[in-house]
């Protein structure tokens, strides 16, 4: 019995207290915790924010499409039927030609600017994601460890990981946006030849 009563102490002593209880009385790996836990809400936020932004843009960029559209259909119906009240209408084609190039050229930049906003708001919401998952996987480390959790050696690797991050991705010598921007632009000159054909035939 005597033996035993021995045992008990030596038992509950030799158990290690819970990691979260470690951190909970170390000041420097609560305050670290406590940081990156916060760190880790800033990500959210900003995550959310960008996905807000690339809808907007999005929206932005459809009603950019429906009007390239609309303006130059109801630019060809306006032109057949001046074409048809009026004769003579070809010596000036020059005119509404030029209106309908400039008014193009404006619109597919618009298209393109847009685009580029949105790729470049999609490359920086890959790299809130990254920072979250890195910031998350040493989170889970230090609940994990506890106390053993080595502070510089954890967060000097996080902070490289951070800078030497490099995209392996494949250089891409087209893109879809380079494909929308010359779709646009042989729409408009198909019109340019149709604004032509309307008013000198």
């Amino acid at each position: 019995m005597a033996e035993d009563r021995s045992t008990k102490p030596s038992l509950m002593e030799s158990r290690q207290p819970h990691p979260l209880h470690q951190i909970a009385e170390t000041p420097t790996h609560k305050l670290l915790l406590k940081q990156w836990l916060k760190e880790e809400e800033l990500i959210l936020n900003r995550i959310s924010l960008k996905e807000t932004q690339i809808d907007s843009v999005r929206k932005e960029l459809t009603q950019l499409y429906i009007f390239f559209f609309l303006f130059h259909s109801i630019s060809l119906i306006l032109l057949f039927n001046a074409s048809n009240a009026e004769k003579g209408s070809c010596k000036r084609s020059w005119i509404p030609s030029l209106c309908l190039l400039l008014c193009s050229l404006g619109m597919i930049w618009a298209v393109r600017y847009k685009s580029d906003v949105e790729s470049h708001l999609e490359k920086l919401l890959e790299r809130e994601k990254e920072d979250g998952k890195l910031l998350a996987k040493c989170v889970e480390e230090l609940k994990k460890k506890g106390v053993e959790f080595d502070l510089l050696k954890e967060v000097d690797a996080l902070r490289r990981a951070k800078s030497l991050r490099v995209e392996a991705k494949a250089v891409r010598k087209w893109s879809a946006r380079d494909f929308v921007t010359m779709f646009f632009f042989s729409v408009s000159c198909v019109v340019l030849g149709l604004t032509r054909v309307i008013l000198c035939s």
